[in-house]
């Protein structure tokens, strides 16, 4: 195996580094290879955010081509990921020539000037993190001519934790940031410059451009260890100590980072990232926007895809159980041509899956809404922001005349994969939408699995969990009421208490 040279742009120049091992982490090149100190290591698993830097990569739109920017963790980001990208650390904000001041005089970035006059860091170990973040929000919000308010602002910021400080101060910073004088990256030369990078040759790190290059590096190297975002490899790595002698990267692939609109259904490119995909889904399902806000923090939902969310197929993994409420079918391709099946068909027991050696999970096909149908994802965990379920519960009934003619439900947390409640869905089917049909439909949703105990919850929790959220479903079906509302601040009180 060989490794190519590493090339990435950063403050106006092409960054070359040689012999990086196709496993070690942006994090250990900034700090280890290039004296990066500004970027932290805090949790070394994409939660606290400490590690966070912005990268950004030529994308094709009507008015041309342009710069997306995402914040990301670098923690558990593999370096070669970058290669032909531009990076930016806390470091740069005040070095890179290429970012325009509109006070020539001023020394910081508004980001960082924000976060001074609002008296957001104490310690400061996490400051470098949450200042990345906010040039992300301004690069993608303020530099766009959009205002920044605190619910977006929280948003944008929730994948950044702060053990001291809290977080209002922060909160202002973001706000206040717009108010500076501009700073703004000078995108047409960035532009210009990415195209001068070098594309990586590597055959310890594989990232092909084209499905067809995907399928027959898949089928020539099966041993490689295969990521689509990295946000769970990424912890073997950094956590159980993994090593990775070769990896197939399926992220640079043109063809799987498209969502399409099929119709009835959309076609869901496996490299798509969880931020792009699940905004086409909002599109769609507007319900949707308060599960999708909670699914990982923003950095995580950058990097991480909807591929490889539901390849890697985590019994407490979120997108699988609204996947699987809404028919989702997957598609696996191989040299040998391709194979469709509906997702919960997938999964054959923890982590293991009907792929076989030589295919790669390609597209996620996801059926439009239709008249009478209606959906609903809880997200039940001990924090509200960028924690992972105690139980995942997505609910998709279709009504017709008061009846169900339609039923499909997913759940994650109670088994060893993710999985739908075919016998819970058999006793709604044909039945009236009423509350008889409703406490017999709960009643088997609570015995349908038998879920164990652990840190996150109680076996019996869960079971009383699933229960009590059809009953949330049903109150939510009849429209605003004063039950519900008593029922959704109890609901919330019990997420925040939840023991095993």
């Amino acid at each position: 195996m060989t490794t190519s040279a590493l090339q990435f742009l950063r403050r106006g120049q092409a960054v070359t580094l040689h012999d990086v091992p196709p496993d070690r982490t942006l994090l250990e090149v900034l700090r280890e290879d290039l004296g990066c100190t500004g970027t932290k290591e805090g949790c070394a698993e994409g939660d606290c955010g400490a590690c966070t830097v912005v990268i950004a990569e030529a994308v094709a739109t009507p008015a041309g081509e342009q710069l997306r920017y995402s914040a990301i963790n670098s923690c558990i980001r593999l370096a070669h990921s970058v290669q032909g990208l531009a990076l930016w650390t806390v470091e740069d904000l005040v070095r890179d020539p290429l970012i325009t001041r509109e006070d020539p005089a001023s020394t910081v970035h508004p980001a960082q000037a924000a976060m001074v006059s609002c008296h957001g860091s104490q310690c400061g170990f996490c400051t470098p993190g949450f200042v990345m973040s906010l040039f992300g929000m301004y690069q993608n919000r303020v530099c766009q001519g959009q205002p920044i308010t605190r619910e977006l602002a929280q948003h944008d910021l929730s994948g950044n934790l702060c053990r001291c400080t809290g977080y209002r101060p922060i909160l202002d910073a973001a706000e206040q940031m717009a108010q500076l004088p501009r700073a703004q990256v000078d995108e047409a030369a960035v532009l210009a410059q990415l195209q001068q990078l070098t594309p990586g040759d590597d055959t310890a790190y594989l990232a092909p451009r084209t499905l067809a290059e995907l399928l027959q590096a898949r089928a020539a190297h099966p041993q490689a260890q295969v990521v689509a975002g990295c946000t769970d490899v990424g912890l073997w790595v950094t956590k159980q100590f993994r090593q990775f002698p070769q990896v197939l990267d399926l992220t640079r692939v043109a063809e799987l980072r498209t969502i399409e609109d099929d119709g009835d259904q959309l076609s869901i490119g496996a490299a798509a990232t969880l931020t792009e995909a699940f905004a086409a889904m909002q599109a769609l399902w507007p319900q949707l926007d308060e599960f999708a806000a909670r699914f990982a923090g923003l950095p995580v939902r950058n990097a991480g895809t909807l591929g490889g969310n539901v390849a890697n197929g985590s019994p407490i993994g979120d997108s699988m159980p609204l996947l699987i409420a809404l028919r989702a079918q997957v598609v696996l391709a191989s040299l040998r041509g391709e194979r469709q099946l509906p997702l919960e068909d997938f999964y054959t027991g923890y982590r293991e899956n009907l792929l076989a050696a030589d295919e790669l999970l390609v597209r996620i096909l996801v059926p439009k809404p239709r008249a009478g149908e209606l959906l609903r994802a809880y997200k039940v965990s001990k924090r509200t922001d960028d924690d992972i379920s105690a139980v995942c519960l997505a609910i998709q009934l279709e009504l017709q005349g008061g009846q169900v003619v339609g039923a499909s439900i997913g759940v994650g947390g109670v088994a060893a994969t993710p999985v739908r409640a075919r016998q819970t869905e058999a006793v709604l089917s044909g039945q009236p939408w009423n509350e008889t049909t409703l406490t017999r439909a709960a009643d088997a949703l609570s015995a349908e699995f038998q879920p164990l105990s652990d840190m996150r919850a109680s076996g019996s929790y869960r079971r009383a969990l699933l229960a009590n959220l059809l009953q949330r479903y049903w109150l939510e079906s009849q429209g605003p009421s004063p039950q519900l509302a008593t029922l959704t601040s109890l609901a919330q009180a019990a997420a925040a208490k939840v023991t095993p």
